[in-house]
């Protein structure tokens, strides 16, 4: 038997290659198949199926190019909204690849579409091996269950626990849990920071496990996670199947900082790490960090959007185009030649923010406006005390909110947890004309530091307030 794994840096995806006797399947790609196929070509494997587990929000999915390039066959359960499948297997239908079995559970809650896959082996047919639980079961959590209709989170909620308990608990401890995300995916709440996981072991610490039906469905509908307005695009998209790659590296146009400086209609996005980009800066672009591009970059780009690029290094070319690629933006058009030292040595006109530390924060709250940008429930956990709370990603659609509030107080600062998403919204702030401090290493340093928090909900800016508002 052959296995392996395949991680998407910054979306937290994973893809799976299982094979035996000459065969594959393929379990939930994305769409720049390449390192797949050739993975399968070295080890002797024909694709014979490619599984989807669902439709997926958070990436481009290559089923269809994976079909186009090998001939074989999409796999599905049959849900409506798996029209563009080759083969739509309903509860306790396989197929299968070499000796082995994979048999589709039916398992809504996440999505009314979820499918998962057990894999059996020929030696042991009455107990799965492992099974591909997609955004079902993570390792640690659960799916969220607010995506297809956030008014229906509570029902959505009662039908993953159910599935999880009559169709994948069944399977017995010993299976291996593989999921389609691992920590850090917008798919999921707190999942864990590790990689492999049974049944067993979930059945011993996962919230879906050890909470009742009522306490589990309690729990999702106060999970409030950030629902990125790229997801919706996804959706339609990987309706088809997904679609190839639209647009390779070496395409991207190579311009000079007179030539960059020429169009003003572009998006320009800055992917240095917080500290340089306060530094100095092309006026009006935005600052999101190379390893945040995919699941950031969907906040405030989109299909159409026409995206310049300015790089910690002319290596970091390819791994930008891909991240943004991976979340549907294929409107990369020229990279910054020289990176920002070439604008600065160009005498190009140059921004700058500010930056701050805990200590000097501490000192200065009497006077500041504290802006908290992490999630509500990182918000809630521990904050500054008077702290206003917004998420970073409707910070430019809110930004009235924070015009409001500053009212207060003449100076701001911003956090997050070490100061990356803190760096976006000073992009973002500044960019409305407003000038504002990152606090460098965040609530992660200031409490390390031992200078007080508070827990609960903010005052005057909430996340909560607004998801009504969101498009």
């Amino acid at each position: 038997m052959f296995f392996q794994k395949f991680k998407t840096p910054g979306l937290a995806h994973v893809a799976y290659l299982i094979g035996d006797k000459g065969e594959a399947a393929l379990v939930d790609p994305r769409r720049d198949v390449e390192e797949y196929l050739s993975v399968a070509q070295r080890n002797g494997l024909a694709v014979k199926y490619v599984l989807e587990t669902h439709r997926q929000e958070d990436f481009v999915i290559g089923s269809a190019e994976v079909r186009k390039r090998t001939g074989a066959k999409v796999v599905s359960g049959r849900h409506a909204l798996f029209g563009h499948s080759d083969l739509r297997l309903g509860q306790g239908e396989a197929v299968s690849v070499g000796a082995l079995t994979l048999r589709a559970l039916e398992t809504p809650g996440h999505t009314p579409e979820s499918v998962c896959y057990a894999v059996f082996v020929e030696e042991a047919p009455g107990r799965a091996l492992g099974v591909f639980t997609g955004d079902t079961l993570f390792i640690g959590e659960s799916g969220r269950t607010d995506l297809t209709d956030a008014e229906e989170t509570a029902k959505h909620a009662g039908e993953l626990f159910d599935s999880v308990h009559t169709q994948l608990a069944p399977l017995g401890d010993q299976a291996i849990v593989w999921p389609a995300h691992g920590a850090g995916s917008v798919c999921g709440g707190k999942i864990a920071e590790r990689d492999e996981s049974t049944l067993g072991l979930e059945r011993a610490y996962n919230p879906v496990f050890r909470l009742t039906r009522e306490a589990f469905i309690a729990s999702k509908v106060e999970e409030r996670l950030p629902r990125p307005p790229y997801f919706e695009h996804m959706e339609r998209v990987n309706l088809e199947g997904g679609v190839a790659v639209a647009k390779a590296a070496t395409s991207v146009r190579v311009l000079s900082a007179e030539e960059f400086d020429a169009d003003g209609a572009a998006l320009i996005i800055d992917t240095r790490a917080p500290e340089a980009f306060a530094g100095g800066h092309i006026l009006g672009s935005v600052n999101i960090w190379l390893a945040g591009l995919p699941v950031f970059g969907g906040w405030f780009a989109n299909e159409q959007s026409r995206v310049y690029l300015v790089l910690p290094s002319a290596e970091d070319l390819a791994k930008a185009v891909t991240h943004l690629a991976g979340i549907g933006i294929d409107g990369v058009e020229a990279v910054l030649a020289g990176g920002f030292a070439a604008w600065r040595d160009a005498g190009m006109a140059i921004g700058y923010s500010e930056t701050t530390d805990p200590r000097r924060l501490a000192a200065e709250l009497d006077t500041t406006l504290v802006l908290d940008v992490r999630e509500d429930s990182e918000f809630e956990e521990g904050h500054i005390d008077g702290a206003c709370h917004l998420f970073v990603g409707d910070v430019d659609r809110h930004f009235e909110r924070i015009a409001e509030a500053l009212t207060s107080k003449p100076n701001i600062a911003v956090t997050c947890s070490v100061g990356h998403r803190a760096g976006i919204a000073v992009s973002l702030l500044e960019r409305r004309g407003i000038r504002a401090k990152n606090l460098l290493g965040g609530m992660t340093a200031w409490k390390k530091l031992g200078l007080r928090t508070v827990r609960g909900t903010g005052r005057t800016i909430t996340t909560k307030d607004i998801e009504g508002e969101r498009s």
